[in-house]
């Protein structure tokens, strides 16, 4: 028997309005009544429609009835006590990171809702959950614990072109870095391109998402501040791994890291908002406010977080699809994560038994059982090509790049454009905009995190950027000493 397939329209038909109840009630009867008869779904949904209010205690109906039941006042959150003692996390590579980062996993290790956790070698403080920060939460997600800029992700291109190309076409590649993207603020094309993200339902369904839709399609294909990028470099394939699938020797890469733009911001900032207000935290804990996922605010988040996630996605190809068309090569292969998100996975929860859980991943890459990703080093040093290991000590994960060791005002008054020539000379290394506070000093060795996480992943590839682009933009008077753009 086919699976049930309803469609907002059918919904709209039988008189339900406009608003998240349309794609709750699709979500809702499609996982819980698929193999039901259509008319007869399509008719239990007309009783919700008509009488909502005697639906309202049903396990699974009742997430549609509450929304058709007009809303009362809002009352004051509950406010909720952090417990005594904090669930264990792993920590990788400790000696490296600083206090305030292993500060913050300890309280977010105390959330009555914590289950699970683990803190990479680049970790350092940021907002909610620290960079670098693994939480995995029963029935409950984290704004704060996901980030600002949601579905922030690594892109790699594998093309089979020879390295030399990039001296010897060294202003081609330039150029067509600088046509195939924009950088910072507010990062708007004239002329949008067309891609089926922008068409997602989630944009006429959730009455935030609808104002947000026209920014979204001009910023499609942009690239943001901070230490965001796009790069030509060398890549290195020792011997031909399974997974990867691409033969030893050596290649052109296209690398790529941005996020969800001012969409994912929006989306961040509003369901922050609503987390805090709902569940009053303490103190420095406020920002690990959570929306549980059986109630209408928490649908709402998930449902705008993956299309967060899917619009960064399309970014990134945008941008590789143009430089692809531009070079005359398909590449032979893709490798991409997500590292500012949250999944729901399969973990073994407080009771013992495996059951599903929401693992929060802020600055951290997905590194499941063969599992590829690529971990970036700085502007001069090498990135690398991972494949997880699938390691529970760190609730599957791994870090996200080498991990600020400055914060950018440090970085702006200690470090000089003179050093930072003297280094990209060093390594060979053009730069197309960019700033002291992304300075390589900046950073962590990333030679020496990657050895904080031999157990976590396994390199099967190397990637040494060539010509880098970055946003070129005067840096801003960081405010936050530890800030990161991207969280």
């Amino acid at each position: 028997m086919a699976k049930l397939k309803i469609s907002g329209k059918e919904l709209r038909a039988i008189g339900y309005p406009e608003g998240p109840v349309i794609s709750i009630a699709m979500n809702v009867m499609e996982k819980n009544y698929k193999h039901e008869k259509k008319e007869e779904v399509m008719e239990l949904l007309r009783k919700i429609l008509s009488a909502p209010v005697e639906y309202e205690n049903d396990a699974v109906l009742g997430l549609i009835a509450e929304q058709l039941i007009p809303k009362k006042e809002t009352e004051p959150g509950e406010t909720i006590e952090l417990n005594a003692t904090g669930i264990h996390f792993n920590v990788f590579g400790g000696e490296n990171i600083e206090e305030g980062a292993t500060h913050q996993m300890e309280l977010a290790s105390r959330l009555p809702i914590s289950v699970a956790g683990a803190l990479m070698p680049d970790a350092h403080a940021g907002y909610g959950l620290p960079i670098g920060g693994v939480l995995a939460t029963e029935n409950a997600v984290i704004p704060y614990g996901v980030g600002v800029d949601i579905g922030c992700r690594m892109c790699l291109s594998v093309f089979p072109i020879n390295p030399k190309e990039l001296i010897q076409r060294e202003h081609f590649f330039s150029r067509e870095l600088n046509e195939a993207t924009l950088f910072g603020s507010p990062g708007l094309f004239d002329t949008a391109t067309d891609h089926e993200v922008i068409e997602r339902k989630e944009f006429n369904e959730l009455p935030l998402l609808k104002g947000l839709q026209a920014k979204a399609w001009r910023q499609l294909g942009s690239s943001g501040s901070g230490n965001h990028f796009a790069e030509f470099g060398i890549i290195e394939v020792g011997e031909k791994d399974a997974i990867l699938g691409v033969d030893a020797g050596t290649y052109i890469g296209l690398l790529t890291h941005s996020g969800s733009r001012a969409l994912g911001a929006n989306i961040a900032n509003h369901y922050t908002k609503i987390a805090r207000e709902k569940r009053r935290l303490p103190g420095e804990a406020a920002n690990l406010a959570w929306l549980n996922l059986d109630e209408q605010e928490g649908i709402e988040y998930w449902m705008a977080m993956n299309l967060a996630g899917d619009y960064a996605s399309a970014c990134h190809h945008v941008i590789h699809a143009k430089i692809a068309k531009a070079i005359g090569e398909q590449p032979l292969t893709m490798v991409e994560n997500h590292h500012n998100f949250a999944w729901k996975e399969m973990m073994i929860g407080p009771d013992g038994k495996m059951k599903e859980l929401i693992v929060h991943r802020k600055g951290a890459t997905p590194a499941g059982k063969d599992v590829l990703g690529i971990i970036p080093g700085s502007m001069t040093a090498p990135g690398f090509i991972v494949k997880g290991k699938g390691e529970t000590a760190s609730v599957s994960s791994a870090s996200h790049g080498a991990g600020r060791k400055m914060s950018r005002s440090k970085a702006l008054n200690s470090i000089t454009q003179k050093e930072l020539k003297e280094q990209l000379q060093r390594h060979g290394v053009k730069l197309l905009g960019g700033g002291l506070d992304e300075a390589p000093n900046a950073y962590k060795d990333i030679e020496v995190v990657m050895k904080s996480q031999s157990a976590l992943v396994d390199v099967v590839g190397k990637f040494s950027p060539k010509i880098v682009r970055m946003d070129g933009t005067a840096p801003k008077k960081w405010q936050k000493t530890n800030s990161m753009d991207g969280e």
